[in-house]
């Protein structure tokens, strides 16, 4: 049954994505709340960071329609662009540029205003992130894993985004870096107003930061929240929410259920 609510900034509808003869998606309908942090979980070869991509106009479905802020993304993507942050998850900074110098990248693809300015923006993002100031003229290599996690936040929010959408943000770090991302993440989209479209295999993340879960099975998006899920019989999700490696982190949502 179609998931679309009223008040939503990411519409899915009759989503198909194929390669070749191989099905990834087969008629996903959903929608991403305004202001909500939907974090998208699944199996291996489920598709969520094809999801992503495509939602951003990556890849390009079989079939179905996708809107983001109400438009068409087939006919807006360079609109698009601007009103969307993405944080892949390898950072994606250019090793060549300085930690200020990627941030100011989308700067000067979508917009005219002076270097002067830009330095400024770059410094305000860096500081947003919690990176120190001295970090700016730094270049990527030069950064811990953590570090450039956050800098490739900055340049995420560089153009101020409506929605941010992030690809396993805590893959690769230690428990207290991801705990100290997850609250990153959650006070920038109570702060900005932010949407986050987030795919993640972090348990922890789930549980702490995000309103709703879509969970991908069998082709298909089931969404709901943590709590939800964990009643769901559906076996992969069963074993996903209640298996050994979930974290103590949800024992009290499943006390709760």
């Amino acid at each position: 049954m179609a998931n679309l609510d009223q008040d939503s900034v990411i519409r899915v509808t009759g989503l198909r994505t194929q390669f070749g003869t191989q099905v990834i998606h087969d008629g996903l309908e959903f929608s991403v709340r305004r202001g909500e942090v939907l974090g998208v979980v699944g199996g291996s070869g489920t598709g969520k960071s094809v999801l992503m991509r495509t939602i951003l106009g990556l890849i390009t479905p079989r079939k179905g329609e996708i809107e983001v802020l109400g438009h068409d993304t087939r006919t807006i993507s360079n609109t698009l662009k601007r009103h969307c942050g993405v944080l892949f998850q390898d950072g994606a900074l250019f090793s060549s540029l300085t930690v200020a110098e990627n941030i100011q990248v989308p700067m000067r693809e979508h917009s005219d205003i002076s270097k002067k300015l830009m330095d400024e923006l770059a410094a305000l993002k860096i500081a947003m992130v919690g990176l120190p100031a001295n970090a700016g003229p730094k270049f990527p290599s030069e950064l811990s894993g953590g570090m450039r996690k956050r800098a490739g936040l900055a340049r995420a929010l560089s153009l101020d985004p409506d929605i941010i959408f992030l690809d396993e943000p805590t893959a690769g770090l230690d428990p207290i870096g991801a705990a100290a991302f997850d609250n990153l993440i959650r006070e920038l989209q109570q702060s900005l107003g932010l949407t986050v479209f987030m795919v993640t295999h972090d348990l922890d993340s789930l549980s702490a930061i995000c309103d709703r879960i879509a969970v991908l099975v069998d082709k298909k998006i089931r969404l709901g929240t943590m709590a939800e899920h964990m009643r769901d019989p559906h076996p992969w999700i069963q074993e996903y929410f209640h298996g050994p490696r979930a974290r103590a982190a949800l024992q009290d949502v499943s006390t709760a259920v």
